[in-house]
């Protein structure tokens, strides 16, 4: 017999397997020989109140064994597979449709500009520690894209595109814990996300398939009727269909599309900075407490979001313990990023805060209006060595110069300037507007002098979508996937769109 439950219990009890236990037992009123094994199918934090407590769903097995976690998937051998297909970029969109490729049958052929993750480790820390960028291996570029060091969130609203379960159970598959497959705002970790990548490499290379690294696509093959191939930067040329999972980052390859006649259009996204607390805070705030966070709790996040006339207002890539990074990808703009360890152990919580920026203010005709745009502000902030835009949240509110900073996690120079300097007038006012309505919504906390904004937030999402119809690709051959092509917008909304244009293709050549 399986019977399914939900229990509420303390923090302290629900971290303790024989407190769930009691607690499942005491519901459904069995002895406790009577239970063969209990698999949490839920996990979830209520902090509405002072009294937290934790809400679990419970697939409680009496008598019977539980079956696994989940069904692994059996890779086939392709090495001498008819079929093959290229792909370019090795983000999530672009692992996930090799992935699904390579289970399917076709032989994946993996072309990434970037160097491998663990190079790709020591390029990133080069630039924290010395502002010195390789343009090709840095926090957008290489094995892993943008998300390899983020803080490895999975939460995703895309539930009705795909199948999320599936996307979980293959990074399970590949080393990430099982708890992802039942917290309700799973997590991996910036540092245990680049072993979990070259884990799913290792599968695509010894099923067959290739992963090929510094590879920078320059130019499409074939016509707009039908894509046949690419060539690379070093004059290699590799034949067949092309799923395009370039993400946001790859300016070149936009450029590269519209001039050969491939349709493009300006996309809506959002802009801002990186707003930077104590943790200890943000602890307080979210679990009403003035002491220090339970051992029993998660370093606490939140997500806030308003409307200041009628312009979105809202955090974006919440990163509890974390640190905020340069996250340029070349020389001239400056560019600022959140990311976490597993533990979120940090003493600073960051978050993205930032403004609905829409298309349709902007020139229409043009497709790279948005991306202009963003340019912009990226160059307005830029100074040598990634110095980044700095003021106090309380100094930014009262529209002041900053005289001094607070302890900060990002490792390269801050420079003293009024937001209003380097980044829109309808961003800074946006923003003072949201950051005292979340204020209100804190009961007057959120707004510190030892709070901090650096700028700018800007590699939200694409500012640049690449068209494709229904059938999912721009003439046959070509399945424009991810972040990079406009249709996703985090880890796991980029690795199922990838999967699709993957399915699609497969479908299209059978």
């Amino acid at each position: 017999m399986v019977k399914e439950l939900t229990i509420v219990l303390e923090p302290v009890s629900a971290s303790n397997e024989k407190e769930i236990r009691n607690a499942a037992l005491k519901k459904l009123r069995v002895k406790d020989g009577d239970i063969t094994a209990i698999r949490i199918k839920r996990r979830s934090i209520d902090a509405r109140r002072k009294d937290i407590k934790i809400n679990l769903s419970l697939v409680v097995y009496m008598g019977e064994t539980p079956p696994p976690l989940y069904d692994p998937v059996i890779f086939p051998d392709v090495s001498r597979a008819r079929r093959s297909a290229v792909v370019v970029g090795f983000g999530p969109a672009g692992i996930f449709a090799a992935l699904t490729l390579l289970e399917n049958g076709i032989r994946p052929i993996v072309l990434e500009r970037g160097v491998d993750v663990h190079q790709r480790l020591r390029d990133c820390a080069m630039l924290c520690q010395s502002g010195t960028l390789n343009p090709e291996s840095n926090y957008a570029f290489g094995e892993g894209g943008a998300g390899a060091f983020s803080d490895g969130k999975l939460y995703t609203r895309s539930v009705k595109r795909g199948d999320v379960k599936k996307v979980l159970a293959l990074l399970v598959q590949h080393g990430a814990d099982e708890s992802i497959l039942f917290d309700s705002h799973p997590h991996i970790g910036s540092d245990r996300l680049p072993y979990i990548i070259e884990r799913i490499r290792e599968t695509i290379i010894s099923h067959g398939g290739e992963v090929n690294f510094s590879k920078r696509v320059v130019r499409l093959l074939g016509t707009q009727e039908e894509t046949t191939g690419v060539e690379c930067s070093d004059g290699s040329v590799y034949n067949g269909p092309v799923i395009l999972a370039t993400g946001h980052s790859a300016k070149d390859i936009y450029y590269s599309l519209s001039a050969s006649g491939y349709a493009l259009e300006a996309k809506s996204t959002a802009a801002g900075v990186r707003l930077e607390h104590k943790q200890g805070l943000i602890d307080s705030i979210q679990y009403h407490s003035s002491g220090k966070r339970s051992p029993y709790l998660p370093p606490a996040s939140y997500s806030f979001v308003t409307q200041v006339k009628g312009r979105g207002v809202y955090s974006f890539c919440m990163c509890p313990g974390g640190v905020i990074v340069p996250a340029a990808s070349e020389e001239g703009h400056q560019v600022v990023n959140g990311m976490s360890p597993h533990s979120r152990g940090g003493r600073w919580a960051n978050s993205g805060m930032i403004v609905e920026l829409r298309k349709e203010e902007l020139d229409s005709t043009d497709p790279f209006s948005m991306l202009r745009l963003i340019e912009g502000i990226e160059r307005s902030c830029y100074n040598p060595g990634f110095a980044a835009p700095a003021q106090r949240m309380d100094d930014f509110i009262a529209d002041r110069e900053s005289s001094s900073f607070p302890d900060t996690s990002y490792s390269r120079p801050l420079v003293s300037k009024r937001m209003e300097e380097v980044l829109p007038p309808v961003i800074v006012s946006s923003l003072r507007e949201g950051f005292l309505a979340f204020d209100r919504m804190t009961k007057s906390r959120f707004i510190t002098s030892d709070a901090l904004l650096i700028a700018p937030e800007t590699r939200t999402s694409s500012p640049v979508r690449i068209l494709r119809d229904s059938s999912m690709r721009q003439g046959l051959g070509l399945y424009p996937a991810g972040e990079g092509a406009g249709y996703a917008g985090g880890i796991v909304s980029a690795a199922i769109d990838g999967t699709e244009a993957a399915l699609r293709l497969g479908g299209d050549y059978d």
